[in-house]
């Protein structure tokens, strides 16, 4: 016979994990079933390279949406550190500097970059909008969705409009003249997003990237996100909750019977789905949503020391925000149309994120007293269809592209910076969106599963937390849910809302 749950939730990884302590703590009985041998899916760290001790976050990079609130009500020991430098793009022999304070130095660097102050102006006049937005935006999602209607009432302010009902790139165009401050505003509808400037899926792309916390800051993990699982796990197993990892399920029925690979099955009032939709309705024989290709390769590096670059900037202050390059607005533009035609862009636009700068305890400390530190790189505009031909040619080609583009603007060339195997093989690991799907079931290497959507519902359809499903009973808990995408367990808490609400 079927052993029996109050929800069982399907997949291990953080999202999963917050539902399932939410629900535990309020005395439901809860099943994990977790495919791999480990938890955390995307969000585990992992020893990338066997012969040196570093724990990457090999999927997953920085925190943004996470809200304070879920740290709070679960009561973990988990940390995010801030960082000084916002960004550094080096453009020739000098360099766009943006701190997070959008101090003196920035400005300067503005003036430098477009011969005057108006762009360093025109910035800060952007982003503190966008901060209001973010301002009240964030609140909301814990909360059910609030309507088209309530949410524009809320925010009632003209950036609604440039965010919301026009393509974003309608407003970098009006707003900035300058090519590479518009680059720069531009990536953060661009990260795993294909497409171009007047796509609308690039408005909710940068959505998600700007509105954490109300603040938008991307911040990084103190001990890398594997240290979220961990605290996550911690309290699921002290709340009781069951896990049964190395299991795949294969089925799940109308009446939330779950189906495993080993004969095993179980039965639960409510079924959890911490996977993608297209699995959810693989797993429900149900036609399959459609979604966007993924659109980001990712390379994982291991240094034994940072290099120089030619504008002369300390390094150690390039590489402690997010580091630009070849993203100039028409760089990302002509990228998209030729990978649209089913070439790779003769320019790669790219960005890089150097965790050890901030946070130096994924390294061993020997590792970190001689100096070595990792780099995670994100190549732009690499949609999944690339790939599909030669994946692993295609991940060559792109490397040798994204190195050869970024030594352009080094003094020490990046193979003489990289730490090396004992075969002579450089550190330095390649992940297409094909990959990963393969490794952690993105469908088409898609980071957030499917298309995103803005963060309501229209006016006139029912009461929702965004989770549910055309299914009684089962719920989206991954970043496919509506307020899902990224590094956040907002679709787990909502995802254990939703069955609470039901329940109480």
């Amino acid at each position: 016979m079927s052993q029996s749950f109050d929800v069982i939730i399907i997949g291990g990884g953080h999202n999963g994990l917050v539902a399932a302590c939410y629900l535990a703590k309020a005395g439901k009985s809860v099943l994990v079933l977790e495919k791999e041998a480990s938890l955390g899916g995307a969000t585990a760290s992992q020893q990338v390279f066997p012969e040196y001790e570093a724990r990457l976050s090999r999927y997953s990079y920085l925190v943004s949406l996470l809200p304070q609130k879920i740290i709070d009500d679960l009561g973990l020991s988990f940390e995010t550190l801030g960082r000084d430098v916002a960004s550094y793009t080096p453009d020739g022999d000098v360099g766009l500097f943006v701190s997070s304070d959008w101090n003196q130095e920035s400005e300067e660097s503005f003036r430098k970059i477009t011969g005057s102050t108006e762009e360093f102006e025109e910035w800060k006049s952007f982003y503190t909008e966008v901060l209001h937005f973010a301002q009240v935006v964030a609140p909301t999602m814990l909360s059910p969705l609030p309507t088209r209607s309530e949410l524009r009432e809320a925010v009632d302010h003209p950036i609604w409009d440039e965010l919301i009902e026009r393509p974003i790139g309608e407003a970098i165009e009006r707003r900035f003249k300058n090519d590479l401050v518009r680059g720069v505003v531009l990536t953060d509808g661009l990260i795993g997003t294909f497409a171009d400037a007047h796509d609308f899926a690039a408005n909710r792309c940068f959505l998600y990237h700007l509105v954490g916390n109300s603040t938008g800051e991307w911040r990084v993990p103190k001990g890398g996100m594997g240290n979220l699982v961990k605290e996550l796990t911690a309290k699921a197993k002290s709340l009781g909750v069951t896990f049964i990892t190395s299991t795949e399920v294969t089925s799940i029925s109308a009446d939330r019977q779950v189906s495993c690979a080993d004969g095993q099955s179980y039965m639960s009032e409510y079924v959890l789905a911490n996977c993608a939709p297209q699995v959810l309705a693989k797993l429900m024989q149900t036609l399959k949503p459609q979604a966007l290709d993924g659109s980001q390769v990712k390379i994982n590096m291991l240094l034994q020391k940072l290099p120089r670059l030619k504008s002369g900037v300390d390094p150690k202050i390039a590489f402690a925000g997010t580091f630009h390059f070849d993203e100039r607005y028409s760089d990302l533009q002509e990228a998209y149309a030729q990978s649209a035609a089913g070439i790779i862009p003769d320019v790669v636009p790219a960005e890089m994120y150097c965790h050890t700068l901030t946070d130096s305890s994924i390294l061993s400390p020997e590792l970190a007293a001689a100096g070595y530190h990792t780099l995670t790189l994100f190549g732009i505009h690499t949609p999944a269809a690339l790939f599909d031909r030669d994946n692993e040619g295609v991940k060559s080609e792109i490397t040798t592209r994204l190195i050869r583009q970024l030594n352009t603007y080094l003094l020490d060339p990046l193979e003489e910076c990289l730490a090396k195997n004992s075969d002579g093989s450089l550190c330095l690991e390649v992940k297409s969106p094909l990959d990963l799907e393969e490794s952690i079931s993105l469908p088409r290497g898609n980071i957030f599963h499917k298309d995103l959507s803005f963060p309501f519902r229209e006016d006139g359809t029912p009461v929702s937390w965004g989770v549910e499903t055309e299914h009684p009973n089962i719920f989206l808990c991954g970043a496919g849910a509506i307020r899902g995408g990224g590094v956040s367990g907002i679709p787990g808490h909502n995802a254990a809302m939703a069955v609470l609400t039901l329940t109480d």
